[in-house]
């Protein structure tokens, strides 16, 4: 990691995050003078589950996951974080810790924001307080709806549901390369990477997908929101 004071603006940290055109030009330099960016490889931890939430974090270019480290050294891949999007868990106003660990996918730049500044914000300007309720909300129901799909799903559903979100959220095309290993849509989807493994060769067989080591493309698209429907 290496870590450089660039003042260029909260706009180029944050990709236009809406909440932040909410704030006056005195707090939007409240907020520039309050943070710091850093850059990471791939693979690099960039923050790092139960230790200090001192800071919100935004990318402003690459892709990270954030996973939850569960036992036995079995982790849980919650979402890809991109561009623009807030990453700050609900420790930050529980404990003071980070309830998951972010890593870079591929090569990150990342703009730290001094929590504390934060919670001044949310103080002292209630449309903006607002606007990162919803923020945290909206993060909520997602989070909430992958677990009943994990728990109520079976193997194929769940797998058609990751596919589904790499090509709707993340990359919004239905051609793309696949930025996680196989053992990672694992941790994605709660299964084994040889169900992975076995699930798209079959969705490959029935002409569904498209899939190497790398490269995804969904071939017949309601087919498999079909599949994750039924899943």
């Amino acid at each position: 990691m290496s870590a450089v004071n660039q003042k260029i603006g909260i706009e180029d940290c944050t990709y236009g995050w809406k909440s932040f055109k909410l704030l006056t030009k005195e707090e939007q330099n409240l907020v520039n003078e309050n943070r710091y960016e850093a850059t990471f490889k791939p693979g690099e931890t960039i923050i790092k589950q139960g230790s200090p939430a001192s800071n919100a974090l935004f990318l402003g270019y690459g892709m990270a996951k954030s996973y939850i480290e569960g036992l036995n050294g079995k982790n849980f891949i919650m979402s890809i974080v991109q561009p623009g999007r807030l990453i700050l868990g609900p420790g930050a106003y529980v404990d003071f810790r980070y309830t998951y660990t972010v890593a870079a996918i591929t090569a990150v730049q990342a703009c730290f924001i001094d929590f504390d500044i934060f919670r001044q914000l949310v103080r002292t300007n209630g449309i903006f307080a607002e606007s990162l309720l919803e923020d945290v909300s909206n993060k909520s129901l997602m989070t909430l709806r992958q677990m009943v799909n994990l728990s109520q799903k079976k193997m194929p559903g769940r797998l058609a549901d990751a596919l589904l979100y790499f090509s709707d959220e993340v990359f919004k095309n239905d051609e793309y390369e696949m930025i996680l290993t196989r053992q990672e849509l694992g941790e994605m989807t709660n299964m084994a990477k040889e169900c992975v493994v076995r699930i798209l060769k079959d969705l490959e067989d029935s002409s569904v997908i498209y899939s190497d080591s790398s490269k995804i493309k969904i071939l017949d698209k309601e087919r498999l929101i079909r599949i994750s429907e039924k899943g």
